[in-house]
């Protein structure tokens, strides 16, 4: 740490940010030819693996704000990627899915995020990963943990 703040080359939290501007970077190259961003990506991965989700899950999930996620499911309802009720089965939540063309979608884009992925952790081997892995988690449980302890 420099007197004046963090030193830049030394910082996980810097080199973390780094990281991550990296991999959406890359991930956005590979989803554009296929007509996506990250956020649209992400909504369809959750909606498979999670399908019903509201618009706010979805938006917390994807870390993106709900007014975004609204304008995104709207497009993606209109395009035919997801179905959504015209009326909330219970309360005012209107559970999303996905439609086959949404699925086929899904999995083309799967699989070039996969490939970005399986680049990104070419040079480390597999205990490296692991080990990554445990301390990605560990970083972020200990700063959601004091945020509920404030």
């Amino acid at each position: 740490m420099s007197q004046d703040g963090v030193e830049l080359e030394t910082s996980i939290g810097y080199l973390l940010k780094e990281a991550s501007s990296a991999l959406r970077a890359a991930m956005e190259a590979v989803l554009r030819p296929l007509g996506m961003t990250v956020t649209h990506y992400s909504c369809l991965e959750l909606l498979a693996q999670r399908p019903g989700l509201s618009s706010s899950e979805l938006a917390r999930k994807a870390f993106v704000t709900r007014q975004s996620m609204n304008v995104l499911l709207q497009a993606l309802e209109r395009d035919g990627y997801v179905t959504r009720p015209a009326q909330a089965p219970v309360g005012k939540v209107l559970p999303t899915r996905l439609t086959p063309r949404g699925r086929r979608s899904l999995e083309k884009a799967t699989v070039a995020v996969r490939a970005v992925e399986i680049r990104m952790l070419s040079g480390m081997t597999l205990d490296e990963q692991s080990s990554a892995f445990r301390t990605l988690q560990s970083m972020i449980h200990s700063l959601v943990r004091s945020e509920q302890d404030a």
